[in-house]
């Protein structure tokens, strides 16, 4: 007998979805470091904030609630002017971002601030709460868009912050379950260690939505999920209707941003990556059949963890 839907929503509602005080904390110490931090950038040459937007999986509420292995993350997206695209680096950005933490916070070991490759890391001991901190050159022809550096291979990608978190809460109206089945991808990722990110399961959700629709049982619909990688490959060009005329892409794997149509979010994952993916999914859909099946929770556990917990289980 399937998990039914009641058990996978308690198994949501009370071990996978971030709690609202929760939010409720995080929110307010986001906010204070977004105002001491605009207050720093302000007083900085050519710096001017014309707005600040939190995104990523905790403004699309697709974010897991944090344990020791994995920590609670808040994307802030600083949109920046008075800089010209072209000339503007990363690294410049990214240094004069450090340098009003460091003076924000001198009492923050060095350690607590990094430097990636789009973002200013701050991480806040006690809370456990990672902020990335994520500058973005305004691009004022178009609301909410703007460029974002790699300071690797030094690339510019245009995005749109507000548009991504949009995008979720769309097919979240269409279906109810959409971030109750996100989480649930999630969550099966960093138990098993699959190399996608949270925007490739976002995605690749919202593209089996659109392929199969929302009818049926959440499990069976999170086995469709998995059967999907497992039978494409992740060898299919996956779009979506907000996307105008897409270019070739010569990726291994292509994903196209929804608000964004030269940008392919998967670039990066390489072909030993997708076969990994693949053969997860595959193994993942298989047990996950079986646990269907057998009506085993022990065998459940397998694709989301020793947490895994039904109404009704001991």
């Amino acid at each position: 007998m399937p998990l039914t839907n009641t058990q996978i929503k308690y198994y949501d509602s009370n071990v996978l979805r971030l709690p609202k005080d929760k939010r409720e904390t995080y929110n307010a110490q986001v906010d204070r470091l977004i105002a001491a931090l605009k207050d720093s950038l302000k007083n900085q040459d050519k710096i001017t904030i014309k707005k600040v937007v939190k995104a990523g999986s905790f403004a699309k509420h697709t974010i897991l609630r944090p344990n020791s292995q994995f920590p609670a993350d808040v994307d802030v997206v600083f949109y920046i002017s008075g800089q010209k695209v072209d000339e503007e680096t990363f690294g410049t950005l990214s240094q004069k971002i450090y340098d009003a933490l460091i003076k924000l916070y001198p009492n923050k070991s060095v350690e607590d601030f990094e430097i990636q490759r789009k973002a200013a890391k701050v991480t806040f001991v006690g809370t456990g709460l990672e902020v990335d901190i994520v500058p973005v050159i305004e691009n004022s022809n178009k609301e909410g868009y703007g460029w974002q550096f790699d300071r690797v291979d030094g690339t510019k990608t245009e995005t749109c912050a507000p548009c991504q978190v949009k995008f979720v809460k769309d097919r979240k109206d269409e279906d109810p379950d959409f971030r109750t089945l996100v989480r649930m991808a999630k969550q099966w990722r960093s138990w098993k260690g699959v190399p996608l990110k949270s925007f490739h399961i976002e995605l690749i959700m919202a593209h089996v939505l659109e392929v199969n629709g929302k009818a049926g049982l959440l499990e069976k619909r999170f086995r469709d999920f998995l059967l999907y990688i497992a039978e494409s490959g992740l060898k299919e060009v996956i779009k979506f209707p907000e996307n105008g005329w897409v270019s070739q892409f010569s990726d291994t794997v292509v994903i196209i941003d929804p608000v964004c149509d030269t940008n392919n979010v998967a670039s990066r994952i390489t072909e030993e990556e997708r076969k990994e993916i693949v053969q997860l999914a595959q193994e993942s859909w298989e047990t996950a059949h079986f646990a269907s099946i057998e009506d085993d929770l022990g065998v459940w556990k397998e694709l989301f963890g020793k947490g895994l917990k039904v109404e009704g289980a001991a």
